[in-house]
């Protein structure tokens, strides 16, 4: 039985992980369960699954936490962040889905590689923010990084068979969420609900704004070129409505091998558990008779967020973790109606030229350029 502990299991990959492993209770098992705030719903799903611990990150919660789990005093309670740094080091854990939200999910992704844990990833920041540096610790602490994200798997699953054979190019496939027929003056005026309207996922209100704004594809860019060892000139974006194919490799003998499905989150989830096995899963199955596919170039003009995210690849050093610190936060003013939608993208460009540039960072910088980061987008809002 693996022992998984889930960073993150009352968001939206978190809840879908726990209901493939509840669908395979023979092969794995829950070790430890955390959430930021939801205490009631992380109480829950521990008297269901019954892990050996739960930790809530906000410590302002720990009491309440406590007294839901008065009757389980076999599960251990804890809160904080250093909390979460020391749990995903216990010996019994196996996997460490990585499915916090944000830029917190980058120490405890650390602390779990420099416990020789093998990491299945779905905190997209932890390789925006600090790609360099986690690569190298997963060399040398022989951690295998496991990508969760429906996009970053179908690359991984093509890749499956092939050796060392070149990567030509990575097509990395996006919806174009909810405005991608719109004109820049409709945009100007979209509202938090209407950009909460996802054509084709089913995912927490922070990465649905992304998805909005096309800087979570930006983010996959980044996430994509550390994962897969390549140039982002290597990697083109594919506006693909229907969420069909989820990304696909060219191979330098023009061959192109992609994989699709229907949209469902608990199949890259399933499959960073179970690989290089692929085990049943129940639900929806393809139908290609039923819906066409098709690509569209991305409006860089449009979408400036996808554009700002090309750029911080190219100028390097701790450009993209001050770009992810920045977006953490106009996308909770936005989603608080204290920012319009094109205003986002202002004030990432204008953090971005005001924040202090680091061209070679250490962990030390990324803390820094994450504060400063927050800190001029704050004063910019």
């Amino acid at each position: 039985m693996k022992q998984i502990a889930i960073l993150g299991s009352t968001g939206s990959i978190g809840t879908q992980a726990l209901e493939v492993i509840e669908e395979h209770s023979d092969l794995y098992e829950v070790y430890c369960l955390t959430a930021n705030n939801k205490v009631e719903l992380l109480a829950q799903q521990a008297h269901k699954f019954k892990p050996a611990a739960v930790v809530i990150a906000n410590e302002a919660r720990y009491e309440e936490l406590k007294q839901l789990m008065s009757d389980m005093p076999d599960v251990k309670v804890y809160a904080g962040a250093r909390a979460l740094d020391e749990i995903v080091e216990a010996g019994p854990i196996d996997m460490v889905l990585t499915a916090m939200v944000g830029f917190a999910g980058l120490s405890p992704t650390i602390h779990a590689i420099k416990a020789h844990k093998t990491i299945c990833l779905a905190n997209k920041e932890t390789l925006v923010v600090a790609g360099e540096l986690i690569c190298k610790l997963a060399l040398e602490n022989r951690s295998s990084i496991l990508p969760v994200d429906s996009e970053h798997s179908a690359i991984f699953q093509s890749l499956v068979g092939e050796d060392n054979n070149p990567i030509d190019k990575i097509l990395l496939t996006a919806s174009g969420g909810p405005f991608r027929l719109k004109s820049m003056e409709e945009i100007a005026h979209v509202t938090k609900a209407d950009a909460l309207r996802h054509p084709t996922w089913d995912m927490g209100a922070k990465i649905t704004i992304d998805s909005a704004s096309m800087m979570n594809k930006g983010f996959e860019v980044i996430e994509a070129k550390w994962l897969f060892g390549v140039e982002a000139t290597q990697i083109q974006v594919l506006v693909h409505p229907q969420s069909i194919v989820h990304s696909a490799v060219q191979f330098q003998d023009g061959s192109v091998k992609a994989q699709l499905g229907v949209p469902d989150m608990r199949l890259p989830i399933q499959y960073a558990f179970s690989f290089p096995q692929r085990l049943p899963l129940s639900g929806q199955r393809l139908d290609l008779f039923k819906q066409p596919l098709e690509f569209f170039e991305p409006d860089l003009n449009k979408f400036r967020c996808l554009a700002m995210a090309y750029e911080a690849i190219r100028q390097g050093g701790n450009m993209p973790c001050i770009v992810n610190a920045a977006n953490e936060i106009v996308n909770r003013a936005f989603l608080e109606d204290r920012c319009g939608f094109l205003q986002m993208g202002d004030i990432i460009a204008q953090t971005m030229q005001r924040a202090t540039f680091a061209k070679a960072p250490t962990y030390e910088d990324y803390l820094n350029s994450d504060a400063e980061a927050r800190r001029i987008a704050t004063e910019l809002l």
